[in-house]
């Protein structure tokens, strides 16, 4: 092992965007890493707003992160340095002299302040959001490593991102425990999960979890086809049924279900509760809405989540120690491997119709709202 590096080199840890359970492992994992060739290692706090909105922080917007700071933090879901989808660097809400609100660059000022620090290097873990940051820094000269973070699994350039195996897990539990509700009562039930354009929660939850009915973004479904099915299965005196629903399904022909705009960002919501309501309707049938929600961010990490997020973490330490910049770390399986960071924010990776998983849906009779 190299250490070209000598002390007191810096580095920096960001996390932005949802939170997702594992980011902490992430840090303890990165932290000792550091800690371990010699250098020191700080927080930013809530995502870049350590650094661009001080005055929030009487404390201190960077941290220091020491051996004690992440001791035992491994299981714990959240993370220890706060995070936020809110304040993008590049398009920073700022209230004008009319009371409007404006966006305005403030990466410059964010360069500057990691350089006031006296940080030689940044790991910023985050969605596409925050690996888009992320390589608009390392177009600045900044020396930065991304973490892919999602519970949504629709980065591409990884295989599988932390935080998604929990969440399909704990989806998976409760459609366990929604099933024998739904059977003792005789009703159909709606579960609604996490998913604003990618179907990953709920098709692997969906299946593992028994749903009759899987409704994602990436198939436009048709609500009297999700009655036939629930019909179907009447006339074959099966009087429940399970339907999933990502947040960002939508009809044929129709849009997804906004409940607020935020800043400009779409808040996705009410889809489980149209699709609720129109099945009553159509079936007759008892119906009820569970939506998942936020319940899919938060609690422990699995295993395989917490054992990626510790890889990822060391992995994006040891890049900055061979001298990389500008990549994102990614599962290859059986390796860890860098992607640059431009490639990693190019396209979504959104669920291939065509893909096994969904074949095996499709073998097993689930319907997909579309035939």
């Amino acid at each position: 092992m190299s250490h070209p590096h000598t002390p007191p080199f810096r580095v920096a840890i960001s996390t932005g965007g949802g939170d997702a359970p594992g980011l902490n492992a992430v840090i303890r994992a990165a932290v000792l890493s550091a800690l371990h060739r010699g250098w020191e290692c700080y927080g930013i706090r809530d995502g870049f707003a350590g650094i661009l909105a001080p005055k929030d922080y009487p404390n201190g917007g960077v941290i220091h992160l020491t051996r004690d700071t992440v001791r035992g933090v491994t299981s714990q879901g959240g993370t220890i340095i706060g995070t936020t989808n809110r304040g993008h660097p590049m398009r920073y809400p700022t209230v004008g002299p009319d009371g409007k609100i404006y966006e305005r660059d403030r990466l410059d000022e964010l360069v500057n302040g990691l350089a006031a620090y006296g940080i030689d290097a940044l790991v910023s873990i985050g969605g596409d959001g925050s690996m888009e940051i992320a390589a608009a820094l390392a177009r600045k000269g900044v020396r930065v490593i991304g973490v892919p973070k999602t519970i949504d699994n629709d980065l591409d350039g990884t295989v599988s991102t932390f935080g998604f195996d929990t969440a399909v897990a704990f989806a998976t539990d409760c459609l366990d425990r929604l099933l024998s509700t739904a059977q003792a009562h005789q009703r159909v039930l709606v579960v609604e999960v996490m998913g604003r354009y990618a179907g990953w929660i709920a098709l692997h939850a969906g299946i593992a979890g028994s749903a009759h009915a899987i409704l994602i973004p990436e198939i436009p479904f048709d609500i009297q086809k999700v009655a036939e099915k629930i019909q179907r299965r009447e006339a074959d005196g099966r009087y429940f049924s399970i339907v999933v629903v990502a947040e960002g399904a939508k009809p044929s022909g129709g849009s997804v279900s906004v409940i607020a705009n935020e800043a400009g960002r779409e808040r996705l919501g009410g889809v489980g509760d149209k699709v609720a309501h129109a099945l009553q309707e159509l079936t007759g049938r008892e119906t009820r809405l569970v939506v998942l929600g936020h319940l899919l961010r938060g609690g422990s990490p699995t295993t395989f989540d917490r054992l990626l997020a510790l890889r990822f973490g060391a992995a994006a330490i040891r890049a900055i120690d061979e001298g990389q910049s500008g990549i994102m770390v990614a599962l290859n399986p059986p390796i860890v491997n860098y992607v640059p960071l431009d490639e990693a924010t190019s396209r979504m990776k959104t669920v291939p119709i065509d893909c096994d998983t969904i074949l095996t849906a499709r073998d097993m009779g689930i319907s997909f709202g579309n035939e």
